[in-house]
């Protein structure tokens, strides 16, 4: 599995981006990675606030060849960005339910998982986004960012080429 990199400076979300692409493609793997979202969204209809540097990634795939059930793959998602933050952090991280990533309480990350049907074929869109620099104010919902946590500035583009990997190696693993 090798997803196909699609790189924006701006998008309005990069889920609503990777489903463009899906509907107007051939592909059956690919990573849509954008500087700046206008209208990133989480779950429930919430808007997911895009502050510049910090990290917003989707990912889509044919779930076609996949071993393991929608359900499956959420948790597994999940655990493939915790293992992400686990490389630049040491602290604790925690899955809270249905989508969120904490270190000390505090939301570090949002992960909003959608499927779709093209010509029955059916697609699993992955997005994400990480406080890297800057975190928002969520009126009774701790957020923080990884600066703030490592004292550290690191490299978006490592970062991006670390998830890529991640999910590209591990994911294999539950394909025929």
């Amino acid at each position: 599995m090798n997803f196909k990199i699609f790189r924006f400076k701006k998008v309005n979300s990069t889920n609503n981006t990777a489903i463009r692409i899906i509907q107007n493609s051939n592909l059956n793997y690919g990573m849509v990675i954008s500087e700046m979202q206008n209208n990133g969204r989480g779950q429930y209809g919430k808007k997911w606030i895009s502050y510049k540097g910090n990290l917003f990634i989707s990912f889509f795939y044919n779930l076609e060849n996949f071993t393991v059930s929608v359900k499956q793959l959420t948790k597994i998602n999940c655990l493939l960005v915790k293992k992400l933050l686990s490389l630049y952090c040491k602290n604790k991280i925690i899955f809270k339910k249905p989508n969120d990533l904490l270190i000390d309480k505090k939301k570090i990350c949002g992960i909003l998982q959608e499927t779709l049907v093209k010509l029955d074929k059916k697609y699993l869109i992955v997005g994400i986004g990480v406080n890297l620099i800057k975190n928002p104010y969520i009126r009774n919902y701790p957020t923080i960012n990884l600066l703030d946590l490592t004292k550290k500035k690191i490299s978006k583009s490592k970062i991006e080429n670390e998830i890529k990997k991640i999910f590209e190696f591990k994911l294999n693993k539950f394909c025929n």
